[in-house]
């Protein structure tokens, strides 16, 4: 297992965040009947469950915003991936699928409302720490570019940030290579729930 620490900067900020992390071999597939219902029920479910109201009243996201805000960071701006997917539901465009893993990651994400990374775990170099990215720390998040992710919670290895709540990186993307998951459930703050949620995913 990849040794993953939380460094002191949320202490600092007074951010409570638990991360649930999961290490295990995959192989990645483009089609999957079955998790592609399991999408659709999740949908169905998050949508109800929202009842009209705003997608950043989901205790999950308003925890995760109020952390981005301690930060120093705009969380409308680099919303949290979680926030981004409720509200494509909410418009009606639906989760698009990407591969059996990606699936999954959005899959268990619409269920407990966190945001979810998920990690080519042989493309990370040494120990993990989750911490506040410094100024001017490259990044190129996936299908987004190079993204400016000063001030925002990054998972960082031995070269630099590769993982954020708002957006992964394309160094340790999922693909169709990949063949071990590292998945970090990011838990702003106070869930009671996040051990069945890990268990479930």
């Amino acid at each position: 297992m990849i040794d993953i620490t939380v460094s002191d900067d949320f202490k600092n900020a007074g951010i409570r965040v638990t991360l649930g992390c999961i290490q295990c071999t995959v192989s990645v597939t483009r089609d999957h009947a079955e998790l592609d219902a399991a999408l659709d029920t999740e949908e169905e479910r998050r949508l109800e469950s929202l009842g009209g109201r705003p997608v950043s009243e989901v205790p999950q996201i308003a925890a995760a915003r109020k952390a981005y805000r301690a930060f120093g960071k705009d969380p409308a701006r680099y919303r949290v991936s979680s926030e981004a997917l409720m509200r494509r539901l909410v418009k009606g465009q639906g989760i698009y699928r990407i591969n059996s893993v990606v699936d999954t990651n959005n899959l268990v994400s619409l269920r407990c409302g966190h945001s979810i990374g998920a990690f080519s775990a042989e493309l990370v170099e040494g120990s993990v720490v989750f911490r506040k990215a410094r100024p001017g720390e490259p990044y190129e998040a996936i299908g987004r570019g190079p993204m400016n992710i000063e001030f925002l919670p990054v998972f960082a290895d031995a070269r630099g940030p590769f993982g954020s709540p708002t957006s992964d990186s394309e160094r340790t993307k999922i693909s169709e290579k990949t063949q071990t998951l590292l998945m970090a459930i990011i838990a702003f703050g106070e869930d009671r729930e996040l051990a069945t949620s890990v268990a479930w995913a």
